[in-house]
């Protein structure tokens, strides 16, 4: 046997020992966890059913209702109404609410009468007599806990919040904690639930928060059990699903292993109804089609019966929300916007079908011998065949391993692996017909060369697999820029001799020249302490807004910790601002004979460096411009001023970007509405009430330059008030 083939065998069989890694979970590679997701997905749309008989309807806070009984949440009062009606006038089977009413619904009118009643009127029999006509339709939460009461309700609510706020319902057991440490079910830290006089009243309550989401975000399982202080809690599909079924009790089959402790659950049986799941009570969504696919009924039109009887009438109700402000969306395969109700729908009606899928424990060995098999096989058959025999044995295992893991999903409802086997296969017949054979390509040479030293490297891979999407000579592109520069480095570059100076520049132009390579950024020119960096070119790219503020926020927190390294030597601390605009830029190669430089020009290049100016007058870290922050909903802002920048006769709302939104606590958002408040009444010319919102802003956060930049303001307009047609605007003359 030649080198040549000993060395082919030892490079096909270890390409199998890596698969075969990741099956047994000693290693893991993310790209086969995507791909295997991928085949999920795809063999779930392929296999839609045709045909449900839909036993669930979801009452929707919609756009419509939102705007007929008004912005969410309602009172209490209306959703007792609401709950009324689907049972007396629909003759609803059961009702669960996809909703946690954790805070009490308190009327101010009968706060008012009640300390009437025990004061001064308590003598008082004629207002005694009419105070106890009027209060209870006053006492909100009291209207809806009696509409619950004697129903099929279920009661939603939110497991491992990391605190404990309301009422739990009922457990479905008690479990030993020797029995709770053999399980692989999630354990969780805290809840937040529903006011106990509202759980008390219902009939019994679930959690409807998914731990199982997979590592890309998407809902393809969802846990039917949680474990809160070894009390085992269920899910508002799998609750709301017993209640319509009469209630039986829930049962887990449970196998042992013969090597351990642990026991790892298979099913979970209620009544006649036997549901499989992975160990951790996970149930894989058996969804019936996009959104929209179980009927929708808007509650504005329940609660004024405008809902023909026959489309409620003995169904199960689902009450949540598609209205996108209301943030009920998720991820799914189907779908990248899909209302978590629907998703609670789809679950139940599987259930109750016996559509469930099952992806059993065992099919890790199945899959571990399959690699086996495939990976020995063609490491020895395909060395001995030409490259057209290679290429028909490779289809035809491919086919074969296609058509008998569709079958399995068809026939038996049973999930098996298949992206691992396939790519297996497909790589394994990559390497023999390109074993010794290792060219570059030239674009991607040219790429390396052209991009290699301003882009990250994944970015240039990504790059030479996309060559036809990228334009050297220059083109408009919505795209966003990113100026940093360093406050006060004048005086800095005065303070050190020029062997320190250069390494105190290259000490801070790394990590945020990292900073923005991490963000998929690409580095436009260092302009001695300051960079400039641009994003959507020379690929493009959607989030282009969102990866700048990344990195304009990571470059503010990596100085913090570079602040300490600078005071262990003895060197000046660094601050830089950061200026970030979104729009249309120029971008291409630009420069002479001599010389050419692939860059960006424009009117929204130049109002990003006059952002980054700003930060110094303002006294943050951070400005960006009302263009980027439309683009990026997903981070909460300061609103600092509406301005005109030098060289621009058009105003611009700029902002202090503070980060994704639900990193904000509740006590920075009250001081932000505060602030807002304040802007709002100081651009409407009511001075005195602009200046006491600011001013007490001033008093809790003293170090924070823009309270005193609109008192300084307010004082000066009051003695110089601005034109009748001031629109707020603040023009700045200087750079």
């Amino acid at each position: 046997m030649d080198i040549q083939r000993i060395i082919r065998y030892a490079l096909s069989l270890a390409l199998t020992l890596v698969f075969l890694l990741h099956v047994g979970g000693i290693v893991n590679i993310p790209i086969l966890t995507s791909l295997e997701n991928q085949a999920y997905d795809a063999r779930l749309k392929i296999t839609l059913p045709r045909q449900v008989d839909k036993q669930v309807v979801i009452v929707d806070i919609d756009e419509k209702s939102l705007n007929e009984i008004g912005q969410w949440p309602w009172n209490r009062n209306i959703l007792a109404k609401i709950n009324n009606t689907l049972f007396d006038y629909y003759q609803i089977k059961a009702i669960g609410y996809d909703i946690v009413f954790a805070e009490e619904d308190i009327d101010e009118g009968a706060k008012i009468l009640d300390r009437m009643a025990k004061g001064s009127l308590k003598d008082d029999p004629a207002f005694i007599k009419e105070y106890l006509r009027v209060i209870p339709s006053l006492k909100h939460d009291q209207l809806f806990a009696e509409s619950l009461k004697n129903r099929n309700t279920v009661m939603g609510f939110v497991m491992n919040t990391g605190s404990t706020k309301g009422s739990l319902p009922e457990p479905v057991t008690e479990l030993s904690k020797k029995t709770v440490d053999k399980l692989a079910i999630f354990k969780s830290r805290g809840y937040t639930a529903n006011l106990k006089l509202l759980q008390d009243s219902a009939f019994s309550g679930g959690f409807f928060n998914n731990p199982l989401l997979d590592s890309d975000g998407v809902f393809r399982r969802v846990p039917l059990l949680q474990i809160y202080k070894n009390q085992l809690h269920e899910s508002l599909a799998l609750a709301l699903t017993r209640v319509v079924t009469d209630s039986p009790p829930i049962e887990m089959v449970v196998a042992s292993s013969d090597n351990s402790n642990d026991l790892f659950l298979e099913w979970v049986s209620i009544g006649e109804i036997a549901i499989p799941v992975d160990q951790q009570s996970g149930v894989l969504v058996p969804y019936i089609g996009k959104q929209k696919s179980f009927t929708y009924v808007s509650a504005s039109d329940v609660l004024n019966k405008k809902v023909n009887k026959e489309v409620l009438n003995e169904k199960i109700a689902l009450f949540g929300t598609s209205a996108p402000g209301l943030l009920d969306l998720r991820t799914t395969p189907l779908e990248a916007a899909y209302p978590g109700v629907e998703i609670h729908a789809n679950i139940i009606q599987g259930i109750l079908d016996g559509r469930i899928l099952h992806a059993p424990g065992y099919t890790r060995g199945y899959e571990f011998i399959l690699i086996c098999f495939i990976g020995i096989l063609l490491t020895f058959t395909l060395p001995m065949l030409s490259a057209l025999y290679s290429t028909l044995i490779i289809l035809a295992s491919i086919t074969l391993l296609i058509a008998t893991n569709f079958y399995a999903w068809t026939s038996a409802q049973l999930v098996l692996p298949i992206a691992a086997p396939v790519l297996l296969v497909i790589l394994l017949f990559a390497l023999q017909m390109t074993y010794g054979f290792f060219v570059e390509s030239r674009g991607k040479r040219q790429l390396a060369h052209l991009f290699g030293q301003y882009v990250p490297p994944e970015l240039v891979e990504e790059m030479s697999k996309k060559m036809d999407d990228i334009n050297l000579d220059g083109e408009m592109r919505e795209m966003s820029v990113l100026f940093s520069d360093v406050h006060g480095f004048t005086s800095i570059s005065e303070s050190l001799e020029p062997k320190e100076l250069t390494g105190y520049i290259n000490a801070f132009l790394t990590p945020i020249t990292k900073v923005i390579h991490d963000n998929r950024g690409t580095i436009d020119k260092y302009m001695g302490d300051a960079v400039m960096a641009f994003w959507g070119a020379p690929l493009e790219d959607k989030q282009h807004a969102l990866h700048a503020l990344n990195a304009a926020l990571g470059i503010v927190e990596r100085m913090k910790s570079l602040r300490q390294a600078f005071n262990k030597k003895q060197w000046p601390e660094i601050y830089v601002g950061v200026g970030v605009n979104s729009g249309i830029m120029n971008v291409g190669n630009k420069g002479s004979e001599f010389r050419v430089d692939y860059t960006i020009l424009g009117d929204a290049v130049n109002l990003g460096s006059r952002l980054e100016g700003l930060t110094r007058i303002y006294g943050v870290d951070i400005i960006t411009s009302e263009f980027t922050k439309h683009a990026v909903p997903e981070y909460e802002y300061r609103e600092l001023d509406r301005v005109r920048v030098k060289g621009k006769d058009k105003p611009v709302t700029i902002y202090e970007p503070l980060g994704l939104l639900e990193n904000i606590d509740k006590s920075d958002r009250k001081l932000l509405k505060q602030f807002h408040i304040g802007i709002k009444q100081y651009r409407a010319q009511n001075w005195d009430a602009a200046e006491r919102e600011i001013f007490g802003l001033s008093q809790l956060e003293p170090e924070r330059k823009i309270y005193k930049i609109y008192l300084e303001r307010i004082m000066h307009f009051r003695e110089n008030p601005p034109a009748a047609d001031w629109d707020g605007c603040f023009t700045h003359t200087s750079k």
